[in-house]
């Protein structure tokens, strides 16, 4: 099977802005249609918050991809973010794969260039990076993240799609994982 590579993306750690980032299964395989897998984001996140990385403002978990929306704490790199969040997964789903589904590893498998071979959860490269600058641009894109499964299909309302922060949004109630309103309307 070719693999594909893009260029990496460019990330803008600036104090003070927020970022909207976007990241895929590996080769877009719907990972994240088994609970297990969304779950294991849901704990990473969480991980990264709790390590006071991040503020956490919203994200949508979809089954081939991911939103976040969060604003990183001063001199914390986006880089750092993303690695706490997507490795806490991928060993979570090594490790429950070897354990339990063996078969499936071939879906997991790449091929590197110099022909060594690896098991991936994630695609390769960065994702999407995008700085979100002034407060429009966060409401925006956390409401353009919480429609993405309405969009898709998959639902007929956001508060229909269980793996997203719209339902924490709209009661206050952080579930299923806490968001940092205070930071964002502050």
């Amino acid at each position: 099977m070719e693999t594909t590579y893009r260029k990496r993306c460019k990330r803008y750690d600036i104090d003070c802005q927020a970022h909207c980032l976007t990241f895929s299964c590996f080769q877009r395989q719907q990972f994240f249609s088994k609970d297990r897998c969304c779950e294991w984001l849901l704990q990473g996140m969480q991980k990264g918050r709790e390590n006071g990385m991040y503020d956490l403002w919203g994200f949508v978990i979809m089954p081939e991809h991911v939103h976040i929306v969060l604003l990183p704490k001063p001199e914390i790199k986006i880089s750092s973010i993303l690695s706490t969040i997507k490795q806490s997964v991928s060993k979570h789903a090594l490790l429950w794969t070897k354990q339990n589904a063996p078969d499936f590893l071939k879906f997991m498998e790449d091929i590197q260039p110099d022909g060594k071979r690896h098991h991936r959860f994630w695609q390769r490269g960065g994702g999407y990076d995008r700085n979100l600058r002034r407060l429009e641009d966060v409401q925006e894109k956390i409401h353009y993240i919480h429609r993405n499964p309405v969009r898709r299909g998959l639902v007929k309302t956001p508060d229909d799609w269980k793996w997203s922060s719209f339902h924490a949004w709209q009661t206050g109630e952080d579930i299923p994982i806490v968001i940092d309103r205070e930071s964002l309307v502050t």
